[in-house]
């Protein structure tokens, strides 16, 4: 969302300008812009991110062990990865967890356990 960051940029610049100005010029909702302004909201990527039960670096640390114990040929069960996370987070995830996170970072994880089976091999 370009135009809401660059609607709060201005006005870090030019603190004295109207807030219905600033908005009108950048095409956001006024009310959204005088919220981030006085810093009552946050952006939804901060909020997400602020949802997470790891953190941007605790996750690539997750995924680099995982893919550690993958390429010495032991994948880690969903019951070992929920085990490590907590370990890393000092809190217990959900039960449904590992399978959300799995879906959220398959793209960098390597093991074999924690990736679905292709529905074409499973019926064969």
């Amino acid at each position: 969302m370009a135009g809401i960051e660059a609607a709060l940029a201005e006005l870090r610049l030019n603190p004295n300008r109207k807030i219905q100005d600033v908005a009108t010029e950048h095409g956001v909702n006024r009310s959204t812009l005088s919220k981030r302004h006085r810093g009552k909201t946050t952006s939804k990527e901060n909020s997400y991110n602020s949802q997470q039960l790891l953190k941007p670096g605790q996750t690539r640390a997750l995924i680099k062990y995982i893919n550690d114990l993958s390429e010495r040929g032991l994948p880690p069960t969903q019951a070992m990865v929920r085990n490590i996370a907590q370990e890393i987070a000092g809190k217990r995830p959900g039960g449904n967890w590992v399978s959300r996170w799995v879906k959220r970072n398959e793209k960098h994880l390597k093991s074999a356990y924690l990736n679905p089976i292709d529905k074409a091999r499973k019926r064969a």
